[in-house]
């Protein structure tokens, strides 16, 4: 994974665990990568990860098990959902309008331009 400098490296960690709920790679129920094996998939100090896994421990996306390390929360894909879903409306939106006036797009260049990426 390459980190950029914008945004905390955990908090990356935390987007990047967001994705493979989202995409389904990590299941309800299921047993997550630990500590020690994320941080060396992704080649950065435990102690970041485990940060992360503070983060989504907090918001309830994973839960621990006793002796058997973290594990999906049953409702874990609808949490991210949302959460992606405010952080959208309420960061990227509003920075994406602040470019379009400032480029002078119009809703409809953005539609013209984005209807064939969505489809």
């Amino acid at each position: 994974m390459n980190f950029t400098t914008d945004k905390p490296i955990y908090r990356q960690i935390v987007d990047l665990c967001f994705a493979r709920i989202l995409s389904g790679e990590w299941e309800p129920d299921r047993k997550v990568p630990s500590v020690r094996e994320l941080s060396a998939q992704l080649m950065v100090n435990t102690h970041t990860v485990l940060k992360a896994f503070d983060d989504l421990q907090a918001d309830g996306i994973i839960v621990p098990r006793r002796g058997l390390g973290f594990y999906l929360a049953p409702d874990a894909p609808t949490r991210v959902l949302e959460a992606q879903r405010t952080e959208f409306f309420t960061t990227t939106l509003p920075e994406l309008s602040r470019t379009m006036k400032m480029l002078n797009i119009s809703i409809n260049d953005l539609t013209a331009h984005l209807t064939p990426l969505i489809k």
